[in-house]
């Protein structure tokens, strides 16, 4: 089974794309919480300890620390601690931006072939976040580089590297840059919104927990995702 897909709305085995000692790893399908809310929806956390309490037999409550997300709306890769080791190891890498996170995006707009966005940020709740050029009372440094891959009918597929990791982050910093992703009207596209936005979390590199090696999560043929977006 494909890492892009779900079978009958549920997950399945093959969308652990790694597991140690330590460590999980799990694709996250657009439309699923990463961790459960009061909503009801399908939860990636619940999932994966479902899945740690069956294949090791486990009693009572499974431990699983959450040391980062993905917006309900975004599919990919979600890195999750199985021991409070390694949720400290984890953390202390996010803080110091010891692990890299790459985006693909599909935005509207001929986007140049590289570059560095900077912005400064603060949440506005539900309406998203605001975003300006300059610092200001309130708000959060906010930097990503992107490289664009290709173009398309006015479209440009665009992979990004997070170096910050700010709430809404990528999708408010390339729409403040003229290119909003693909169905993503909360920031600004202009075509049909639908349920899901046009952005993939698809490599993921971190620190082992309990060695100093580095480990590297990728999905298989990325690009195919874009599939469902008409442009």
């Amino acid at each position: 089974m494909s890492p892009l897909s779900t079978q009958n709305g549920a997950l399945a085995s093959s969308q652990v794309l790694y597991e140690d000692n330590h460590l999980l790893v799990v694709f996250k399908p657009a439309g699923w919480l990463t961790q459960g809310d009061q909503s009801g929806d399908p939860s990636l956390m619940d999932w994966a300890k479902a899945y740690l309490k069956e294949k090791y037999s486990k009693p009572g409550n499974v431990f699983l620390g959450l040391v980062h997300r993905l917006d309900k709306q975004v599919p990919g890769i979600v890195l999750f601690a199985k021991t409070s080791k390694g949720a400290s190891r984890l953390s202390e890498q996010f803080r110091s931006h010891q692990i890299e996170k790459k985006y693909l995006a599909l935005v509207e707009g001929t986007a140049p072939a590289s570059g560095k966005l900077v912005h400064y940020m603060s949440d506005d709740g539900s309406r998203g976040v605001y975003v300006q050029q300059m610092p200001g009372p309130g708000l959060k440094r906010a930097e990503l580089h992107f490289t664009t891959l290709e173009h398309h009918n006015g479209y440009s597929l665009v992979e990004v590297k997070l170096i910050t990791g700010r709430k809404h982050q990528i999708r408010a910093q390339l729409s403040a840059a003229g290119h909003p992703i693909v169905g993503d009207k909360k920031y600004g596209a202009q075509g049909k919104p639908g349920q899901n936005i046009a952005l993939l979390a698809h490599s993921l590199r971190f620190k082992l927990a309990t060695v100093a090696q580095e480990h590297t999560v990728q999905l298989p043929e990325p690009q195919t995702f874009f599939r469902e977006f008409p442009v």
